[in-house]
């Protein structure tokens, strides 16, 4: 088994069997020859020799160091008075050094009484460093109990410290994954607007034209026709847009999508390249547009083409939905390290079935086109038309 392998296991260990070592290690080094009577000395006992009162002291200086984290406040318990009975036995066993290590250990994984425990640890203390003073030779100095107390309260204060960077630190993550759920909310909401937005509106303005030919069975036929068209489109669009949000949701994952279920496959990503597409769906809804697109788009533009993409969707839908019936100008310009679109309607036609708005579709633009680096304008012109232009970073992710 690798070291990550064995690492991997640990961790997956309770933290009771992980604690565990630590004082089976504190207890051996306890009892080796060597290291007896050469412990932790509070006051001035004489060193006594180990007895079988010296076995229960050291179990409760050491074992409870297994529950240190699981039940911090049983251990520093336990462990304290297993401190007390060395000190006044003067066994003056290693083990009292592991007083300190559960300490910083209770500051900082004990939950609740906080206050009530440090406060009943100085209360706890005055008598000890009494009877010890009594007991002993007269050696210890009243200075020097205190700072015994202080670095006591030292280790306490290092583990509330630790605690506050724990609790600090899970804030912090709490607050980065609020902000991240928040910006794909709004991402999604963004993404939900671009796409229903637009083919709903079409669909709208086509479905309100389709009542006015009942009398012209063809051109009934082909404005239903475009109809059924834009609302596959909004299906498709749809779909590969579950598919960011859910991988796992797919083409032949979902109900009715058996083995012999094909699908035209379209890039997941609108290109540059498909706002003709989009130019003909316009005109197809009785929009008049001119679409002109100069240079070649480099190899790699990042999430340029694609917010490129939502400035023309966003615009055109604009112009369907105010300003039905008015001519409508697309140019698209490709440079070496941006894409400049510029949309403008002349403003004459008249506002369509659909013209209810929020301003969302325009703010999520400037946003996003903000976070690139490039530029975004929207305004009425003096003739009263409407103009959209944007300079977009190619290479950027937005």
């Amino acid at each position: 088994m690798s070291i990550q392998g064995a690492g991997r296991v640990w961790r997956r260990l309770d933290v009771t069997v992980r604690d565990l070592p630590l004082g089976i290690l504190f207890l051996v080094v306890s009892v080796l020859p060597g290291l007896r009577g050469h412990g932790t000395e509070v006051g001035d006992l004489p060193t006594r020799p180990f007895d079988s009162l010296a076995v229960l002291t050291l179990a409760l200086e050491c074992l409870p160091l297994a529950v240190r984290r699981r039940w911090p406040a049983v251990c520093l318990a336990l462990v304290t008075c297993g401190f007390a009975l060395d000190q006044l036995r003067g066994y003056h066993s290693a083990a009292g050094t592991a007083l300190p290590i559960v300490l910083i250990s209770a500051g900082s994984h004990l939950e609740r009484r906080r206050r009530a425990t440090v406060v009943l640890l100085t209360v706890a203390y005055v008598p000890l460093a009494i009877a010890l003073s009594q007991l002993g030779s007269g050696g210890e100095t009243p200075a020097e109990f205190v700072t015994f107390y202080l670095v006591l309260a030292l280790a306490w204060g290092a583990g509330a410290w630790l605690r506050a960077t724990r609790l600090a630190e899970a804030e912090r993550r709490e607050r980065v994954a609020a902000e991240t759920r928040t910006a794909e909310r709004a991402q999604i909401a963004r993404e939900l607007h671009d796409v229903v937005t637009h083919h709903v509106t079409a669909m709208v303005v086509q479905a309100e034209a389709a009542r006015y030919l009942t009398a012209a069975p063809e051109r009934l036929e082909q404005s239903l026709t475009a109809v059924s068209d834009t609302g596959r489109r909004a299906i498709t669009d749809l779909r590969h847009l579950l598919d960011l949000l859910n991988p796992d949701h797919g083409p032949g994952t979902g109900p009715g999508h058996g083995t012999g279920a094909t699908e035209a496959k379209e890039p997941r990503t609108p290109a540059v390249g498909r706002v003709l597409t989009l130019v003909e769906q316009t005109r197809r809804a009785g929009q008049p547009v001119d679409f002109t697109e100069q240079g070649t788009p480099p190899a790699s533009t990042g999430s340029a083409d694609l917010v490129a993409y939502r400035v023309v969707q966003e615009a055109l839908t604009n112009a369907l939905k105010y300003a039905h019936g008015s001519r409508t100008s697309v140019q698209v310009r490709h440079g070496e390290r941006e894409i400049t679109v510029e949309v403008s309607t002349d403003g004459t036609g008249s506002p369509s079935a659909a013209a209810v708005g929020s301003g969302r579709g325009l703010a999520g633009l400037r946003e996003r086109i903000g976070v690139l680096g490039g530029d975004f304008h929207a305004g009425s012109g003096t003739d009263g038309g409407f103009t959209v232009r944007a300079r977009i970073p190619a290479g950027g992710t937005s």
